[in-house]
């Protein structure tokens, strides 16, 4: 396991739009067949992170190259243009890069603490499917610890900023007497159940029907929050009555046409989807309004200025828990000289020609012999320290025998 072969490659809103990520998106089925397709490629330890404002694969492979084909060998989206808009890094930077995201100090939205949740699922994805080996479970515990301080010790994700939140803002900038408005809310996942929530703490409204492609999830949430619920077949009716529609759902092609709302009345949409979920030219139509998540994005306000001077506390303690995982990396390096040692002592320790030099030697046997035992921890020690692990083998050995016959 080498660290220089830790890379990872990715898009994200700082070089593409809506339209362009959504080319990227991986679902469930793209990153079941991502993960199947590795294993024929050598790739021992991966996972892909596809979000709304990103797309990433990590992962420990010969090179970058290797892990974009792979992604893009799923997506709509041609590796010629994801390497063009694409960064890749590797080794140190390339670990540098994931803390950064869990923190989000690379979020459209400083400090959106939502990633914390998507790369947990992603990784748990990963692992169950037995992607997820030594390497990367240590660096993605250590990433989330590192997120957790930050959350705890600063202000980053103080305040209530996210996409989420912004289209709740952008609606009370928008809509007048909202509580009048009848809003329908297409998708009750994640993201869709936090908007929902917004919608009623920050908008003052529970005129709100739900709809999702599972009727039984929208039921419950709708029951859950006061709300109404309607079921999928009745979503055109619904679509037509609405006068502010919400998407937030995950399908592969838009839910909502232009089509659809052409002779419909005044009306305002907001997209939360990657792709995109509602057709793009229906802005084209007078009566409508849309904005999508990089609209979205833009709204700023006095909770994102006091994030901002809270980044340098972030990198602080980034920087410490990088640390912490470097060095446990360095100690990993050494597992095949400290097992080649181990077994030495043991077959020195079992050695007649040894035993009968001497004579002394107390008559213990591994591992509760702790002349063996001593002898590692110090040779562990030394090689953490100074990096010399061929002169600390031979250090070691000459401590057991000082150690046995003591």
């Amino acid at each position: 396991m080498d660290i220089n072969q830790f890379y990872i490659a990715g898009i994200n809103y700082k070089k593409t739009d809506a339209s362009v990520r959504g080319q990227f998106a991986v679902n469930a089925d793209h990153y079941a067949s991502i993960l199947q397709k590795a294993s024929s490629l050598n790739i021992s330890e991966l996972f892909v992170l596809s979000t709304c404002n990103r797309t990433e694969i990590y992962g420990l492979a010969n090179s970058a190259h290797v892990l974009v084909d792979l992604l893009c060998s799923e997506t709509t989206g041609s590796v010629e243009t994801f390497k063009e808009l694409a960064y890749a890094k590797c080794g140190l930077d390339a670990v540098e890069h994931l803390f950064n995201v869990a923190a989000g100090l690379d979020s459209q939205i400083l400090g959106d603490y939502e990633i914390v949740g998507q790369i947990k699922q992603a990784a748990k994805f990963a692992k169950e499917k037995g992607f997820v080996k030594t390497f990367l479970e240590r660096l993605i515990n250590t990433v989330l610890q590192s997120s957790k301080a930050i959350r705890s010790q600063t202000e980053l994700s103080s305040g209530t900023v996210s996409v989420s939140f912004a289209a709740v803002q952008f609606l009370r900038e928008t809509v007048v007497d909202a509580a009048d408005k009848k809003i329908v809310l297409l998708g009750t996942g994640k993201i869709g159940r936090n908007t929902c929530k917004n919608l009623i703490d920050y908008l003052g409204t529970k005129n709100i029907t739900l709809i999702n492609r599972t009727d039984d999830k929208a039921f419950e949430l709708a029951n859950e929050l006061g709300l109404q619920f309607a079921s999928n077949d009745e979503a055109s009716r619904q679509i037509q009555d609405a006068d502010v529609i919400i998407v937030a759902t995950n399908a592969e092609q838009p839910v909502l046409l232009k089509r659809d709302l052409i002779n419909s009345n005044k009306k305002i949409l907001v997209d939360l989807s990657i792709p995109h979920n509602i057709d793009p030219s229906s802005k084209e139509l007078e009566h409508i309004t849309l904005v999508n998540v990089d609209d979205l994005a833009k709204i700023n306000d006095a909770t994102l200025q006091k994030r901002v001077a809270e980044v340098p506390k972030a990198k602080c303690l980034i920087a410490q828990h990088i640390e912490e995982f470097v060095e446990w990396y360095s100690l990993r390096k050494h597992v095949p000289v400290i097992k080649a040692l181990k077994q030495k002592l043991m077959e020195m320790h079992q050695c007649n020609l040894f035993l009968n030099a001497n004579p002394h030697i107390k008559n213990n046997t591994y591992p509760s012999n702790p002349a063996i035992q001593k002898a590692l921890n110090n040779m562990a020690l030394k090689m953490r320290q100074q990096h010399q692990p061929g002169c600390n083998y031979i250090e070691a050995i000459n401590d057991f025998i000082t150690n046995s016959v003591n």
